[in-house]
């Protein structure tokens, strides 16, 4: 567990949207021994370069926020892009972290690793019980890698390595890429662009009717230091009988077109919506139980339309550098 607030905490992938959430609760919290690297000072897909970081920085506590991550489109173009480095990634910084001595980890996953069609809300138990959505299998299988290896280490070598999974994220910092983002940067950014050309209609993927559950990334980087903090028996107690992942959500969802409106609600549009039924649907619906971590004394604070306006304001203040 992180018990001193000048502990040595290494952040892999802290310029992210939910790396950069992390630091800054930390920071707020009063940890300001963070260890930062960026992609041009670690490449962590590079297993001696992830290595010699270790050996010569000899972490406390290692939070893995790093990945590369996009939406429906991009894990569908490009799957062994997407298998390949996360494997990379998670087995570097997992195998590293115990290699160099630090036996206190958090894998950040997603709630993709559950099967299509699992029964809702989802519980954890859920894991490897029925087929993956098709469209975003190769990330869901290298997050699921993840996880097991954070188990495999704990069983083996008794550390204190701890996964959560969260639901959809949004919010500062997110990648609004009209191609490679998730579904809320992705619609932010095409309303507010059909609302400053006056377009009379916004197309949107999929027939609108899949349900989505949202957490914004702030929450999630609240539940990080929650979790980080409890103590080791909290979580074996909670994640019985092997210490194995936990959800991290909101525990309500939407429909796609219900998101819409409220986007276009927040951002003054006024023009049609057309949903694109050729366009996949994904997942029907993605709804996380998340009573684990509400008994270990954690819930989300961000109701959607709260967060989606702070989310535009960000967008709005950032949206020049965000076109280059």
């Amino acid at each position: 567990m992180l018990s001193s607030t000048g502990a040595k905490i290494f952040i892999a992938g802290h310029k992210g949207m939910v790396g950069s959430a992390v630091v800054r609760a930390l920071q707020a919290q009063g940890f300001n021994n963070l260890l930062l690297a960026d992609r041009a000072t670690l490449n962590l897909t590079d297993q001696a370069a992830t290595r010699a970081f270790y050996a010569a920085e000899k972490p406390d506590y290692v939070i893995v926020a790093a990945a590369r991550v996009g939406g429906i489109h991009a894990n569908n173009t490009y799957p062994a892009d997407f298998l390949v480095e996360n494997l990379q990634i998670e087995c570097n910084l997992i195998q590293g972290a115990f290699e160099a001595g630090c036996t206190d980890l958090l894998f950040l996953g997603s709630s993709c690793i559950y099967p299509k069609l699992a029964p809702q809300p989802i519980d954890e138990t859920a894991l490897l019980n029925g087929y993956l959505e098709p469209t975003n299998e190769a990330y869901a299988i290298a997050k699921i890698a993840g996880i097991k290896l954070c188990e495999s280490f704990n069983r083996q070598h008794h550390t204190d390595y701890r996964s959560l999974m969260p639901t959809n994220l949004y919010g500062p910092g997110d990648n609004f890429h009209g191609a490679n983002s998730h579904v809320i940067p992705a619609l932010m950014a095409r309303v507010h662009e059909a609302k400053i050309h006056a377009a009379p209609q916004v197309t949107i993927w999929g027939s609108g009717t899949p349900m989505r559950e949202f957490l914004h990334v702030d929450d999630l980087a609240t539940a990080c230091l929650h979790i980080m903090t409890l103590p080791k028996h909290s979580i074996e107690a909670a994640t019985a009988p092997m210490m194995s992942h936990i959800n991290v959500g909101t525990g309500v969802d939407i429909t796609i077109r219900e998101l819409a409106e409220t986007l276009c609600t927040v951002i003054g549009y006024q023009g049609e919506l057309v949903f694109d039924s050729s366009k996949p649907d994904g997942t029907p619906r993605k709804l996380l139980n998340v009573e684990k971590i509400n008994r270990l004394g954690w819930q989300a604070q961000y109701e959607l339309r709260e967060g989606l306006e702070s989310t535009y304001e960000w967008f709005l203040d950032n949206v020049a550098q965000l076109r280059h």
